[in-house]
């Protein structure tokens, strides 16, 4: 994909593409999401695996990673009364004991 059709798809200019390239300029989680989506790769391709992550822990690691999981865990930290956050946790937990 060229920097032009990459700046189309993200509403950037192709200079701004090459900032990110370069390093110039940092990417934001919600760009980095953008990109994931325009590319059809997952956020972690863009990630090396981090140290600590074991055969244990790696699918919670690829799931953070999806394009899901991040949008979950985005969605989970807009909810700022932590008793509601404690609620909407154990409904998950609730639902995926029933799965």
């Amino acid at each position: 994909m060229t920097q032009n059709a990459l700046g189309d798809a993200l509403g950037l200019t192709f200079q701004q593409i090459q900032k990110y390239e370069k390093g110039a300029n940092r990417i934001a989680a919600s760009r980095l999401q953008q990109l994931s989506e325009v590319l059809d790769v997952p956020v972690s391709y863009f990630f090396e695996q981090p140290a600590g992550v074991t055969a244990n822990n790696k699918p919670i690691f690829d799931f953070l990673n999806s394009a899901h999981g991040l949008r979950l865990l985005q969605a989970f930290d807009r909810i700022k009364d932590r008793n509601l956050q404690r609620a909407v946790l154990v409904l998950i937990e609730e639902i995926a004991d029933d799965a």
